[in-house]
């Protein structure tokens, strides 16, 4: 569906990405792992169009239509979840006939349904991670890129967003997902592609290959060595 093909950026003399290439398949949940700096929202923005390539190319299938949770969502409080997905939807200018039906069924999908009518400022972490999730689902786009969508959640929240993610996957989304926790993109992926300098240093199978190392421990020797990755797990 959005293959990647040596990718190469460069800010202020400095290379961020390096050749990067690597292929997100239809139906799977594919994951970008790399330390702090190794080109992973740079590749995010560049798939999204918000980026220019200095060379390579990203193809991507024929009318493709993408969603995205940002790290850090930002959303006004003083606007209720239905009023904020609607606020998106009009931005997107998605057909008026079954408008109120998409919204709603957006936020029942998130687990959102039954609060839908408070204002976000009152709204938990958690719920905004979620609520940020049911804007990326507006116009039901093919591919869905989350970008930490489990940051600074607590151990209940990440459970649920991991719920959320598998459901998603079942009803036939494409996920890329760009994440620095190893244990809970272990459990939902079904590939890894491990970033280092702006290229790749390893892609993993994670439904059958190298069961017998942790995706922690395969990631630490892709790095080089524990000293590296701090930042990551």
């Amino acid at each position: 569906m959005i293959k990647c093909i040596n990718l190469e950026k460069t800010y202020e003399n400095k290379s961020v990405l390096n050749r990067l290439s690597f292929e997100v398949r239809q139906g799977e949940i594919f994951g970008l792992l790399g330390p702090n700096g190794a080109g992973k929202t740079t590749t995010i923005k560049m798939i999204l169009g918000l980026a220019t390539l200095d060379d390579g190319q990203i193809i991507k299938d024929d009318h493709l239509k993408i969603g995205y949770q940002p790290e850090t969502p930002y959303f006004h409080g003083y606007l209720t979840a239905y009023e904020v997905l609607a606020f998106y939807a009009k931005i997107q200018k998605l057909p008026k006939n079954g408008f109120e039906e998409h919204i709603k069924l957006c936020l029942k999908k998130v687990g959102l349904e039954n609060d839908m009518h408070r204002k976000v400022q009152k709204f938990s972490k958690g719920m905004l991670q979620r609520l940020a999730v049911a804007q990326a689902l507006l116009g039901d786009p093919d591919v869905l890129i989350f970008d930490e969508p489990s940051a600074g959640l607590d151990v209940l929240g990440r459970i649920e967003m991991k719920k959320l993610i598998l459901k998603l996957k079942r009803e036939g989304k494409t996920i890329l997902l760009n994440s620095h926790i190893l244990n809970d993109v272990e459990t939902v992926a079904d590939r890894v592609c491990m970033i280092k300098d702006g290229h790749v240093v390893k892609e993993v199978d994670l439904r059958c290959d190298e069961q017998a190392m942790s995706l922690e421990s395969i990631f630490i020797k892709a790095m080089g060595g524990k000293n590296n990755v701090n930042d990551s797990i």
